[in-house]
């Protein structure tokens, strides 16, 4: 990754600087600037359609942006500019702000060794495998060894290291019961709590989480809330979360960014975001599904 710095509040572990997210001549994501705190816990919220997924798709290297820059931990990590058609095409701002400058386009697998890891909206688990074989094959993403040293058993202390961890984060995952179990056989609260579980394996300092509260009940939503909490404390963690659930949002954000139609049109505490009068008016709108 590039040694480019953003210059600024060290304490800053995620920072997205004119993020424009363009499909042929459709602007998913306009011009988006956010910082994520160490340690907080950021909700990005908004109609249906307004471009939430697309900005944690770009941030997890699925997808290259059209335009803009990222910065983890103060690091460059991802950037580009309008190329090819698309130079033609686009239809963002900051057009040759980036021209000349290096593309930068990890792949998933790269972020997340950086100390990123997501969740999805739809989980996806591995279907065939049990619980703790779901938690064991992410530790594998931190593993050392080869084909050469897997081959000969080289690697068989690294391998115990792993299990061992593993072992461990179904403890304090509350999964430790469903151990040998199918993943897809649990019900789906613990379905949620593997998936985080999974992500977490990989060491995360930045958790992602899209819609987590998708398909829960009252409930199970306020059992979440604590439990983003905990984990928050637990691992110390940053987590960046998308949601729809207005009640979790409220209760556990230290901040919120509000998008609309791509477009970046509030940002605050959960009282400022509340009573914002451009956030009403768009929730009330609403929008088109992604």
């Amino acid at each position: 990754m590039s040694n480019d710095k953003t210059g600024k509040n060290e304490n800053i572990v995620l920072q997205l600087e004119n993020i424009t997210m363009q499909f042929g001549g459709v602007v998913a994501v306009d011009n988006v600037s956010l910082k994520v705190g160490k340690g907080e816990i950021i909700s990005l919220i908004g109609p249906n359609g307004a471009g939430k997924t697309t900005a944690f798709n770009v941030i997890t290297g699925v997808y290259a942006p059209t335009n803009g820059a990222i910065y983890y931990k103060g690091n460059k990590i991802i950037q580009n500019t309008p190329q090819g058609k698309m130079k033609k095409l686009y239809q963002g701002e900051n057009a040759t702000l980036y021209a000349g400058k290096h593309v930068m386009a990890p792949t998933p697998d790269k972020v997340t060794k950086l100390g990123i890891a997501r969740t999805f909206q739809n989980i996806r688990l591995f279907k065939s495998q049990t619980v703790f074989e779901n938690i064991l094959i992410a530790k594998h993403m931190l593993r050392t060894s080869n084909i050469f040293t897997a081959t000969f058993r080289l690697n068989a202390k690294e391998e115990a290291q792993m299990r061992k961890e593993s072992e461990e984060l179904l403890k304090i995952m509350e999964l430790e019961d469903v151990r040998d179990e199918l993943a897809t056989s649990l019900p789906y609260g613990k379905q949620r709590h593997l998936e985080i579980a999974r992500a977490l394996a990989t060491k995360p300092e930045l958790l992602l989480l899209d819609e987590p509260a998708a398909g829960m009940n009252p409930q199970e939503t306020l059992e979440l809330t604590q439990f983003i909490g905990r984990i928050r404390d637990e691992f110390g963690l940053t987590i960046f979360m998308i949601e729809h659930h207005m009640d979790l949002v409220m209760e556990i954000s230290d901040r919120i960014y509000v998008l609309d139609f791509g477009k970046s049109i509030a940002e605050g505490t959960p009282e400022e975001v509340r009573n914002n009068p451009r956030v009403i008016e768009a929730y009330l709108g609403g929008a088109q599904d992604e």
